[in-house]
């Protein structure tokens, strides 16, 4: 048993350097300015029915809808 088990790890190691070796590097996503101004209240942003002029990334949407929640006493 100890030899299949010995065998089935080393190729599983071989197998998983391949797969590192061709792998590229990943290009990180730059640093951003942040979509929403610090200033911006509920009102400004969701108050209306148009379009925001650029993409605005999920997770700062949440994080701006949570700060809002936590001021007005709705999510603790």
């Amino acid at each position: 048993m100890e030899v299949l088990q010995g065998a089935g790890l080393l190729l599983w190691n071989q197998t998983r350097q391949q797969w590192l070796a061709n792998k590229k590097p990943q290009n990180r996503p730059q640093v951003r300015e942040p979509s929403i101004s610090w200033n911006a209240s509920y009102e400004s942003l969701l108050g209306t029915n148009k379009p925001f002029p650029q993409r605005v990334p999920l997770a700062e949407m949440v994080d701006f809808l949570v700060d809002v929640w936590e001021q007005e006493g709705l999510y603790d």
